[in-house]
């Protein structure tokens, strides 16, 4: 069963303020870990080495001024990025920028994309986002700089559904807005894998701390292989106990319908 990007508050990306069924407008937001237990800290280079393709999704606002969105992986080659579809679309599947709105920054250099290579995990006639249609792809104008690898084509995770506990680690290039300084890693885990989608894709219910800023964050197994991406987390900024059921965050795995995307784009001609 397909679930919604939108339930109590969660992170949408970049611009999103806290949402609850009982506000008129947005709640305070005081920063604050999702969790008692914050294992944050800020990346290194040689964090950037072992996790190559870490870039970051800035978007103009009304006013034309670049404001930093959410995390981007530059995967597969020197021209695709990933990151989340939340970023081009609200909950309700209506569209809120074009890819023009943005550009890509890796390695200290901004790139733009190209105007018509947008290509979203929620169809076109979707009347809601949910976390497992929340991936978009995009290709850039021209290859990033050879200073910039991207992550290597990944592959489908070997991980059960169900629950159980797989360490993971959580590298969020675009920072948090409840954390301190520009990027965050963290040691975390993930706890349960719920059931595929018509698509072929599973959501990870993970311990990782988020904030605002924190979508498309990539959680990494123990060999340092992109397995997933950050989507959205349950109560945002209010430091409770993970809880399977009322308390925890949401990541897509890379698998079905969006491998096979990133793989249609890798092996497309130049």
């Amino acid at each position: 069963m397909a679930v919604s990007l939108v339930t109590g508050a969660v992170a949408i990306g970049g611009f999103a303020a806290a949402m609850t069924p009982f506000s008129s407008g947005p709640a305070k937001i005081e920063p604050a870990a999702l969790y008692p237990d914050d294992r944050r800290r800020p990346m290194t280079s040689e964090d950037y080495r072992r996790y190559p393709g870490a870039g970051v999704l800035f978007c103009r606002d009304e006013g034309g001024v670049p404001r930093k969105a959410a995390a981007s992986w530059l995967i597969g080659s020197r021209r695709l990025v990933m990151m989340n579809a939340h970023n081009f679309r609200n909950p309700a599947a209506e569209v809120t920028r074009t890819i023009d709105e943005c550009f890509f920054q890796i390695a200290g250099r901004n790139y733009d994309f190209s105007s018509d290579s947008l290509e979203l995990g929620v169809g076109r006639d979707a009347k809601r986002l949910h976390i497992t249609d929340d991936w978009a792809l995009a290709r850039l104008r021209e290859p990033v700089d050879w200073n910039a690898a991207p992550q290597p084509a990944p592959k489908a995770p070997s991980l059960e559904t169900g629950g159980g506990t797989v360490e993971v680690t959580m590298v969020s290039p675009a920072g948090h807005a409840n954390f301190t300084g520009p990027s965050s890693i963290e040691t975390c885990a993930i706890h349960e894998i719920d059931p595929p989608t018509e698509d072929g894709i599973r959501r990870a219910r993970h311990d990782c701390n988020d904030g605002y800023g924190g979508s498309g964050s990539g959680l990494f197994d123990e060999a340092g292989h992109l397995i997933a991406m950050q989507s959205a987390s349950l109560d945002m900024n209010r430091r409770l106990a993970f809880d399977i059921g009322s308390h925890y965050g949401s990541a897509i795995l890379i698998e079905g319908r969006l491998l096979d995307a990133i793989m249609q784009n890798i092996n497309a001609p130049p």
